[in-house]
C-alpha cells in the first residue's frame, strides 16, 4: 500500500482544522423558531373556530398534542436507541451520524415540557382518567357515556392505567432515557479528548452499554407506546404494539438523520466525509425499516382480522368505516408504497436531493400514520371521518411542535465537532471514491 499518511493512505482527503457545525445551523434554526411561532398562532386560532363549531377545540388541540408530542418523543429517543445500535453493530455510517443522534437524544428536555402538556389534557384524552372509579364507570355506563366494554376494561385494568400510575411510569421511563442519554453523550466527548491508542477501550465500553441498553430502550419504549397512544382506547390491546412504534421510530430516526447529513454535506467537515458509498448504505438501511415497518403493520392486521374477534376488531372498523378507509388507503401509499418504490431505484439513493426528498416525505408519512393512529380513538371521531376546524388542528400544532423541536435539536449540534477524530473508520472514508479498504 501507498505511504500512510496521518489521515489515511496516499492520496486521502484530509479533515479541515474547523470540525463545528458551519454557521447556516444557526439560520435553521432562527427559520425554525419563525414558523414554530406562526404554527402556534393559527393553531390558537384554530381552537376558537373549533369550539364555535363544534365545542370540541381543546379537545383537537390535545389529541394534536399528542401526536406531536409522540412523533418528536420518537425522533428524540429514536437517536438514542440508533446511537446505541451503531456502537454494538460498527459501520463507516456511525462516523456520519453519530454526532446528529447525540444532539437527537439532548432534545430530551423538550420532550420533557411536551409530555406535562399531554399529561395536563390528561382527561381529554384518556377515559380511565376521567372515570377514576368503580362508581364513576358504573355511573358513566348508566348514562351512555361508555358501553359495557369500556367499563369492563376500564375496571379491569384500572390497576395499572390510572393517573398516579401513568405519571410515574413515565417519569421513570423519562429518568433512565436520561441517564443513557447522558452517559453516551459525556462518553462520546471525552473519548474525543483521548489519543487514538484508547479507541480499543472506548469501543469496548460503549459496547458493553448499549447493548443491555438497547433492551432497556424496548422496554421503557414499549411502556410509553401503550400509556401515551395505546391507552387511548382502553379496549385494545396487541403484543406486537411496541415493536410497530420500535420500528416506525427507527424509520423516522434514520430518515431525519439523512436530511441532516446530506444537509450538512453543502459545508464542510461533512463535505469531506459524506461520501456517495455511505450515502447509498444508508439509503439501503433506511429501506430495510420501510420494508419492515409494513410487515409488522401488515401482520397485525391480518392476525386480527382473520381472527374476527368482536373485542380486536373494533379497534379496525374504527379505523376503517365512516369514511376513515380513504385514510388508511392513503396512510398505505404515504406510509410504505412511495418510500418503497423510490428507495428501490439505486440512483434516487445516490443523489442527494432526490433522496432527502424521499425522507421528508417520510417523515410526514409517520405524523399522518399517528393521526390515523390517534383521531378515531375517541367517539365523536370513530367511523366517522368528517372534516373541522378542530382537524386542521393536526397540522398546525404538530408542525409547530416539530419546528421548535428542529430548532432545540440546531442548539445541541452546534454543541460539539461534527466528526469523531479517533473513529477507527476515519481513515477509510477519507479515501477517494474508488478506493476499497
Amino acid at each position: 500500500m501507498a505511504h500512510e499518511t496521518q489521515s489515511g493512505t496516499h492520496g486521502a482527503k484530509k479533515l479541515p482544522a474547523d470540525l463545528s457545525a458551519p454557521a447556516f445551523v444557526d439560520a435553521w434554526k432562527s427559520r425554525a423558531m419563525i414558523v414554530g411561532g406562526i404554527a402556534m398562532c393559527i393553531a390558537l386560532l384554530l381552537i376558537f373556530l373549533a369550539n364555535a363549531q363544534d365545542h370540541l377545540g381543546f379537545d383537537h388541540f390535545y389529541r394534536a398534542w399528542a401526536l406531536g408530542t409522540v412523533v418528536t418523543w420518537g425522533l428524540c429517543i429514536g437517536g438514542l436507541a440508533l446511537l446505541m445500535v451503531q456502537y454494538c453493530s460498527g459501520g463507516k455510517w456511525g462516523l456520519l451520524l453519530r454526532r446528529p443522534l447525540e444532539a437527537m437524544s439532548r432534545t430530551l428536555p423538550l420532550i420533557i415540557i411536551y409530555f406535562l402538556g399531554l399529561a395536563a389534557g390528561m382527561k381529554r384524552l384518556y377515559l380511565w382518567a376521567q372515570y377514576t372509579n368503580v362508581d364513576e364507570t358504573a355511573s358513566a355506563l348508566k348514562n351512555g357515556a361508555i358501553n359495557e366494554i369500556q367499563a369492563h376494561c376500564l375496571d379491569f385494568k384500572r390497576p395499572m392505567l390510572n393517573p398516579a400510575t401513568f405519571l410515574c411510569v413515565s417519569f421513570l421511563c423519562f429518568a433512565i432515557w436520561g441517564f443513557y442519554a447522558w452517559r453516551l453523550n459525556s462518553w462520546g466527548l471525552k473519548r474525543d479528548s483521548q489519543g487514538p491508542e484508547t479507541t480499543p477501550f472506548w469501543i469496548k465500553k460503549l459496547e458493553n452499554f448499549s447493548g443491555p441498553g438497547i433492551v432497556v430502550y424496548a422496554l421503557t419504549m414499549t411502556a410509553g407506546a401503550i400509556y401515551w397512544v395505546m391507552s387511548m382506547d382502553p379496549t385494545w390491546y396487541s403484543s406486537v404494539y411496541g415493536l410497530l412504534f420500535l420500528v416506525g421510530q427507527g424509520y423516522a430516526t434514520l430518515a431525519f438523520s439523512i436530511i441532516v447529513a446530506v444537509s450538512l454535506s453543502k459545508a464542510e467537515p461533512f463535505k469531506t466525509i459524506l461520501r456517495q458509498t455511505e450515502q447509498h448504505d444508508l439509503g439501503k438501511l433506511t429501506f430495510a425499516f420501510v420494508m419492515l415497518n409494513i410487515y409488522l403493520a401488515f401482520g397485525q392486521f391480518l392476525i386480527i382480522w382473520s381472527g374476527n374477534l368482536p373485542d380486536e376488531i373494533n379497534w379496525y372498523l374504527d379505523r376503517i368505516r365512516g369514511g376513515w378507509g380513504v385514510i388508511i388507503t392513503l396512510d398505505f401509499i404515504f406510509h410504505w408504497l412511495i418510500p418503497f418504490t423510490m428507495l428501490l431505484s439505486r440512483d434516487l439513493k445516490r443523489n442527494k436531493k432526490r433522496l432527502v426528498r424521499v425522507c421528508q416525505w417520510m417523515i410526514f408519512a409517520r405524523a399522518f400514520d399517528m393521526f390515523w393512529l390517534i383521531e378515531p380513538s375517541f367517539k365523536d371521531a370513530a367511523r366517522n371521518l368528517h372534516f373541522s376546524w378542530g382537524i386542521l388542528e393536526y397540522i398546525a400544532v404538530p408542525f409547530g411542535m416539530f419546528a421548535f423541536w428542529v430548532a432545540y435539536f440546531c442548539m445541541q449540534l452546534k454543541k460539539r465537532p461534527l466528526v469523531q477524530v479517533n473513529d477507527p473508520h476515519l481513515a477509510e472514508i477519507l479515501e477517494p471514491e474508488h478506493v476499497h479498504a
